[in-house]
């Protein structure tokens, strides 16, 4: 094992023992706070889960914005997320929630500032805190934690992929397991537990295609597309929230020519990525991820008997 995964260790668990012990100052909205959030770095389903999440709720008329870092934005401070602008300011994360849900959407370095934001401008009744388990410097009334069936054998940072052990469950409201995970109810007494379903759907894809993402878990994707009866022409891996820039056009486009390939199949937040690039990638699918709920209406049921809106 890497020694500096000791190291992480001890640190985490050092924060949040500060936390819990009120020496690191934890402050709370006037509005209650959902939070999505995960163990690990990435690949967990959280962004299609806020926005299966934020559906729900818009169906029962509830008011509701989403707080959130925005990760790899190259702007600083607290912005209103605005649905036509660009990755690079945002994060692409939160510019496809707010294009998807139409909701507000608030980023910001402090989440608690970028609330203290959304209260002030919109008449939201709930925050959505995304990616916000390690977050703990703002108080959540429903703590949702979503687990991938890698986690249960993964290491902490940075031997592994892993920012808290399984032990910082203990923390959680609700924990949210792929359908056809293994993992027994058992193994989280007096937590709830909820499934969750992810489908890939690949609109006027062309028959063999260049299929590329810049996402955690490429290989994943990979073999969701061709789970869907694809058959990729070449296949090619970008660093995560990867901003793509024009020599990556022309590296999707010589691939597209030495391979033979018809065209051209993506994830959703690339093509946020891709910007106005995105045009001369042409025919270009975008692959459509949707998360489904076992019993939808008690999980929504559940979140709104905890918090009062």
């Amino acid at each position: 094992m890497n020694p500096l995964t000791g190291i992480y260790a001890a640190a985490s668990a050092l924060r949040n023992s500060l936390f819990e012990r009120r020496l690191l100052a934890i402050r709370r909205l006037e509005r209650p706070v959902a939070s999505v959030g995960n163990l690990s770095v990435g690949g967990a389903g959280k962004t299609p889960f806020v926005i299966a999440l934020g559906e729900l709720l818009k169906a029962r008329g509830i008011r509701f914005d989403v707080l959130s870092r925005g990760y790899g934005r190259k702007t600083r401070g607290v912005r209103v997320v605005d649905p036509n602008g660009s990755a690079s300011d945002f994060g692409d994360e939160p510019l496809l929630i707010a294009r998807r849900l139409n909701v507000p959407v608030v980023v910001g370095e402090s989440r608690y500032e970028a609330g203290l934001v959304a209260e002030n401008k919109f008449q939201s009744q709930l925050h959505i805190l995304d990616d916000g388990f390690q977050h703990r410097s703002l108080a959540r009334d429903f703590d949702i934690v979503l687990l991938a069936e890698r986690d249960f054998e993964d290491r902490l940072l940075p031997s592994g992929r892993l920012r808290e052990p399984l032990s910082s469950l203990a923390r959680a409201d609700a924990i949210v397991l792929p359908t056809e995970s293994a993992a027994s109810h058992a193994a989280f007494a007096g937590k709830l537990i909820w499934r969750m379903q992810r489908r890939i759907a690949v609109p006027d894809a062309s028959h063999a295609p260049v299929v590329f993402c810049g996402i955690a878990r490429p290989q994943r994707f990979f073999a969701q597309v061709r789970a869907t009866g694809i058959r990729p022409a070449f296949e090619v891996a970008f660093p995560d929230h990867h901003f793509y820039g024009p020599r990556d056009i022309e590296q999707l486009v010589a691939a597209r020519i030495k391979h033979d390939a018809s065209g051209f199949v993506t994830t959703e937040k690339d093509g946020v990525n891709l910007g106005p690039l995105r045009s001369q990638l042409n025919p270009l699918a975008i692959a459509a991820l949707t998360v489904t709920l076992d019993n939808q209406a008690d999980v929504v049921d559940t979140i709104l008997s905890r918090i009062k809106v």
